[in-house]
């Protein structure tokens, strides 16, 4: 199964954060899964770390290398999706993984209900 995670939950798999759902963490955990960082999550990152908003020391390419995830480009038809999306939730990067995840038909892996509003598929 292939599998979108949200930014919250790579910074708590990273950090083996009990905050992860037993469910989920199976599921990242499992070889046989697919796992998928977008590029908007490492985009958030960065900016977040940035501005001081998060601590998060390690290095980005290093993480999916030893991880072994894969990246999710935002591609033209994820721009598409993004910009048809009505305005459900507030937060820029949590509507580009929504895009994401709907183009792509891939469950987000998330926690955040305000998700749910757009009838993504997800993982929690």
């Amino acid at each position: 199964m292939r599998l979108l995670l949200d930014t919250h939950v790579l910074l708590w798999w990273r950090d083996d954060s009990p905050r992860l759902s037993p469910r989920a963490r199976a599921e990242i955990a499992d070889a046989a899964n697919e796992i998928l960082v977008s590029t908007a999550t490492l985009w958030e990152i960065v900016i977040k770390r940035a501005r001081g908003k998060l601590i998060f020391p390690e290095d980005l390419e290093d993480v999916m290398r030893e991880e072994a995830f894969g990246l999710m480009p935002i591609s033209f038809q994820h721009l598409r999706r993004l910009e048809l999306l009505p305005e459900l939730h507030r937060d820029s990067f949590d509507r580009m993984l929504i895009a994401q995840a709907l183009t792509e038909r891939t469950p987000l892996v998330t926690n955040d209900v305000a998700v749910l509003a757009y009838s993504v598929p997800t993982l929690w």
